[in-house]
């Protein structure tokens, strides 16, 4: 049986020693806490004129992984939880054709400083980012699916 003590106690992230990178080093999770293992989200469309297989349709990969981060945000509010809640994120990035096939690392921490380690939502996950061959439709450059602990 869990005591009141124990279902109180907080999340904890630890920060990487001696870097303001923006993520955590670890996150302990406590005793008496509920995960929520989100799917990855891909990005919405972005130019309905665009081919829907093509990388036009989605933007570039600081528009795409905004796009998801909405989708996420969606999936985590309709839970009751926020992006304050996530403890993990595991991220998957396909080589960009304008950048000689490499993934856009900067473009995609473009979008993600703008939800984490802000002054308004201090809270990093521990992540992993990826470069992968491809994803389910050959126009996304980003997938992310994110772990998130209920308060």
């Amino acid at each position: 049986m869990m005591t009141a003590s124990a279902l109180a106690q907080d999340v904890i992230r630890h920060k990487i020693p001696d870097s303001d990178f923006p993520i955590a080093q670890a996150v302990e999770i406590p005793a008496g806490k509920t995960t929520v293992y989100v799917s990855g989200a891909v990005p919405s469309v972005t130019d309905e004129a665009a081919d829907k297989n093509t990388v036009a349709a989605y933007g570039d990969t600081k528009t795409q992984t905004e796009s998801v981060f909405k989708s996420i945000e969606a999936t985590l509010t309709r839970l009751d939880l926020k992006m304050s809640d996530v403890v993990k994120m595991q991220v998957f990035l396909v080589g960009d054709p304008a950048k000689d096939g490499k993934m856009d690392f900067g473009g995609f921490m473009e979008g993600y400083t703008q939800l984490f380690g802000t002054e308004a939502q201090p809270n990093l996950p521990a992540r992993s980012v990826v470069q992968v061959a491809g994803l389910a439709n050959p126009g996304f450059l980003v997938e992310i699916e994110v772990t998130a602990v209920r308060p």
